[in-house]
């Protein structure tokens, strides 16, 4: 991919996220639900979930046209499965990293190999774009996340958290994590109007939990001026508890106190267009992490 294109990528993404800000839409709100109102990740035609910056991306795609199916397939994927893209469909890129090698060769010294990480690109539609399409792509056999059915709603997620040993203290009037003290604090069950917020809002500071110094510590790029670090690891804290909601099963609610946020995070997209990469890919590694905690039963892709 041209240094134009890869641009072009963190530019069209980044400005549609901004647009969707701006106009108090945050895009990994609830914007995976399927036909059967199941939280979802966006999903390969193999039903693997998709990571990372490209779930906000599709997300974005699929809450702007109305698409009620998680799967996105490339064109020949839909031609092999005896299906076509409907004409006049407009495809949707998504995004890989891959390393480009490069030796320098000084003749004061041994060749270099130097590797440079860039962006590729390719494109997909959604199921819904595709004509003739085996029924199992349809919006009501969506899978459920990545965790079982055979556990009961409401215990698997219990115990999803249980799993990941982090301190929770469930007798607060407010939540937020602690890093000194390495705890995780927040107002009991009861105090929420649906178990759904109460659990969001764990998963929220149980992101913040996975970059403690010694798990995950953070890395962010130098901030510019009146950009703040904090307003990165909050963006952090919303992407990794909306993966987190999506895998299990949760419907993810965000608190009102964090609307405020919004403000902050047009901030820094506006002065840095790599930014929302950034965050979706270390949101993605804390999800990671907190599923490698997990029993391999438990956290078996469905």
């Amino acid at each position: 991919m041209s240094t134009s294109n890869r641009k072009d990528c963190y530019t069209e993404i980044t400005t549609a996220i901004l647009a969707d800000l701006e106009n108090g839409i945050r895009p990994w709100v609830k914007p995976w639900e399927t036909g059967v109102g199941t939280p979802c990740r966006p999903l390969r035609n193999t039903g693997e979930p998709y990571r990372g910056i490209n779930v906000l991306w599709l997300w974005s795609v699929a809450a702007r046209n109305g698409y009620r199916s998680p799967y996105w397939l490339t064109y020949k994927q839909a031609r092999d499965l005896g299906a076509h893209v409907r004409k006049g469909e407009k495809s949707s890129r998504v995004v890989y990293a891959s390393l480009y090698r490069k030796t320098e060769d000084d003749d004061a010294r041994e060749p270099e190999e130097k590797r440079i990480p860039f962006l590729k690109a390719y494109s997909v539609f959604n199921a819904e774009q595709i004509e003739k399409i085996p029924e199992r792509f349809a919006a009501k056999n969506s899978p459920v996340g990545r965790i079982p059915l055979d556990i009961p709603g409401a215990e698997r997620v219990r115990e999803f958290f249980r799993n990941t040993r982090a301190q929770f203290r469930t007798d607060q009037e407010q939540a937020y994590y602690s890093v000194l003290e390495d705890t995780i604090y927040s107002p009991p069950l009861s105090a929420f109007p649906n178990p759904d917020r109460f659990y969001s809002t764990l998963a929220h500071e149980l992101t913040h939990w996975t970059g403690h110094p010694s798990r995950l510590p953070r890395k962010f790029p130098r901030a510019g001026v009146g950009l703040s670090n904090y307003a990165r690891e909050e963006l952090i804290a919303e992407l990794g508890a909306a993966f987190l909601c999506a895998d299990l099963g949760v419907n993810l609610t965000p608190r009102p106190d964090h609307t405020d946020y919004i403000g902050h995070w047009l901030q820094v997209l506006r002065n840095d267009k790599r930014a929302i990469f950034h965050a979706a890919a270390v949101a993605q590694q804390a999800t990671d992490y907190l599923h490698a905690a997990q029993p391999e039963a438990l956290n078996r892709a469905a």
